[in-house]
C-alpha cells in the first residue's frame, strides 16, 4: 500500500482544515489506518485512528471533540477534518496503515507527511 497524505496548510487559529490520505492498492480496506503528527523538536505522536470498517475509532486526548477522522473505502481514502485548530496543532501530519493501535510500531505504511500551520 503507498499512501499520500494532502491537504496541509497555514490556517488561522480556530480555523479548519481537512486533510486526506489517498492509497493505491485494492488492499487499502483490509487495514486501519490512522494520523500521526510530529511538531518541531518533538517526537512523532498518535492523533487519531480508525479501523478498516470505518466501526472504530480512536483519538488522542488533545484532539477530541475537534479532529474527526473517517475513511471511505471505495475512494481508497481516509480523511481527517481538523476544527477549532490551536497553535500546538502545527505539525508535520502522516497518515498510516496497519494495525489498530495508538502505538506507530503497528503501522506498516506510511504517507510522505503534509505541513499544517496554525497561526494565533
Amino acid at each position: 500500500v503507498q499512501l499520500q497524505a494532502s491537504g496541509g496548510g497555514l490556517v488561522r487559529a480556530r480555523g479548519s482544515l481537512r486533510l486526506s490520505c489517498a492509497a493505491s492498492g485494492r488492499t487499502f480496506r483490509r487495514y486501519s489506518t490512522a494520523w500521526f503528527r510530529q511538531a518541531p523538536g518533538k517526537e512523532r505522536e498518535f492523533v487519531a485512528a480508525i479501523s478498516w470498517s470505518g466501526g472504530s475509532t480512536d483519538y488522542a486526548d488533545s484532539v477530541k471533540g475537534r479532529f474527526t477522522i473517517s475513511r471511505d473505502n471505495a475512494k481508497n481514502t481516509m480523511y481527517l477534518q481538523m476544527n477549532s485548530l490551536k497553535s500546538e496543532d502545527t505539525a508535520v501530519y502522516y497518515c498510516a496503515a496497519g494495525a489498530l493501535s495508538v502505538y506507530q510500531g503497528t503501522y506498516d505504511y506510511w504517507g510522505q507527511g503534509t505541513q499544517v500551520t496554525v497561526s494565533s
